[in-house]
This record gives C-alpha cells, sequence and structure tokens, in this order.
C-alpha cells in the first residue's frame, strides 16, 4: 500500500459516500476531544483500495489496524484511542 500516516486514525473513503460522510463527522468530533489528528484517504482511482476497501467505505483504521467499516461508533472510536 505504501501509504504511512502520522494519524493514529485513518479514513477511508469515496466521494458522494453518505456513510463515508457521517462518519467524518463522528471522528472529527472524537479526534478533536483527544487532541488527535486523522487523515483521510479516497480510494476512488486507487486500483488497490478499490479492490481492498471497495464494498466497506467507509473503513476506519486506528493506529495501523482496521476498527470499523460502513459506521464508527464514537464510544468504541474513543475506547480504542485510550485503552
Amino acid at each position: 500500500m505504501g501509504r504511512v500516516s502520522e494519524s493514529r486514525v485513518t479514513l477511508y473513503t469515496r466521494p458522494g459516500c453518505h456513510l463515508c460522510d457521517e462518519a467524518r463527522v463522528v471522528i472529527e468530533q472524537v479526534c478533536a476531544d483527544a487532541g488527535e489528528s486523522y487523515a483521510e484517504v479516497s480510494i476512488a482511482g486507487d486500483p488497490e483500495l478499490e479492490r481492498r476497501f471497495g464494498h466497506e467505505v467507509p473503513v476506519t483504521f486506528v493506529d495501523g489496524k482496521q476498527h470499523d467499516f460502513w459506521r464508527v461508533d464514537a464510544a468504541r472510536l474513543r475506547a480504542a484511542l485510550f485503552p
């Protein structure tokens, strides 16, 4: 994949995805409350990412490990950031 993020949270999205929009709002709020940043990566136009995540976006990673797909639960994300 070759992507390295300084952020603990990475959100994989695609344009026009309403679930991605909803996930972004939750992630923005939790990360702001936690003093963390997040990175957003569009899978559009990337065949490898399309193959890997095409039917599961939005996909959320925390500390390099897949955390959620389709929906993001704020309490669960907070727990992952502060175990």
